[in-house]
């Protein structure tokens, strides 16, 4: 992957770790970095891996910047600027991971959302402050916070401006971990690590079915049918009755 002026992006043999980098802004979500973001999903479309997000400094984004929202119109609204690039992420083959060190604000909260996992340090603060600024988190929060945490802890962060500090967010479900702060990264490559260890093609069907609206048992069948045919199954599976000494 080519540089970048608003991330850094360390591309390994099975996973790429992006880190939001506008320190001066404290990693605000701007049409550049949205640009940029687009990028390294178009690498991950063309070459799946998973995906480490994380900011630099201590902060995940402070949300997204004010300055180009102020500027925007009904146009740019109508575009979806930052809700179809989370969706993007949210539809990324493999699984994805959000490392949030400190404020996730806005559309940084968001941004955070569309992954599939959350992991925290001790400092992470979720929230959605956008009614405030007479606009409203237009970028997936209304719906997807909601399948997230529940229908009240949404209200309570949307309309009655409640942030979510590490503890509220690991109680509610939002994240799966509050992990220290010197340890946010090296556990966050141990979850990949463990994710890794699986097949990659069951990950990336587990992952198509698990985001299937509504029941889908023919889904599930069709998912499943690819699965058994595939020789990493056949393998892995070899593997663990040779350990059991063939008992099942």
């Amino acid at each position: 992957m080519s540089p970048y002026e608003t991330l850094t992006v360390e591309e390994r043999v099975d996973r790429v770790v992006v880190t939001l980098c506008r320190p001066d802004a404290q990693n605000a979500i701007s049409g550049r970095m949205v640009a940029e973001l687009h990028r390294v999903c178009e690498e991950l479309e063309r070459a799946p891996k998973v995906l480490l997000l994380t900011g630099h400094g201590g902060v995940f984004a402070g949300g997204a910047d004010i300055a180009e929202l102020r500027r925007r119109g009904r146009e740019e609204a109508l575009q979806g600027i930052n809700s179809r690039l989370f969706e993007r992420v949210r539809r990324l083959p493999l699984p994805t991971v959000a490392a949030v060190p400190g404020w996730a604000l806005g559309g940084g909260a968001e941004l955070a959302y569309a992954c599939d996992l959350r992991i925290a340090g001790p400092d992470a603060v979720f929230g959605n402050p956008e009614p405030g600024l007479g606009i409203l988190a237009a970028a997936g929060a209304c719906w997807r916070l909601r399948e997230l945490v529940g229908e009240s802890v949404a209200k309570q962060v949307l309309l009655a401006g409640r942030t979510l500090d590490a503890r509220a967010a690991l109680g509610c479900g939002l994240v799966l971990d509050v992990v220290p702060q010197d340890r946010l990264l090296d556990e966050a490559h141990a979850l990949l690590d463990r994710m890794a260890r699986s097949s990659a093609l069951a990950l990336r069907l587990t992952k198509l079915v698990t985001d299937a609206s509504g029941a889908h048992p023919v889904a599930d069948d069709l998912a499943q049918a690819v699965l058994f045919e595939s020789p990493d199954k056949q393998e892995r599976m070899t593997r663990f009755l040779e350990k059991k000494g063939g008992r099942a």
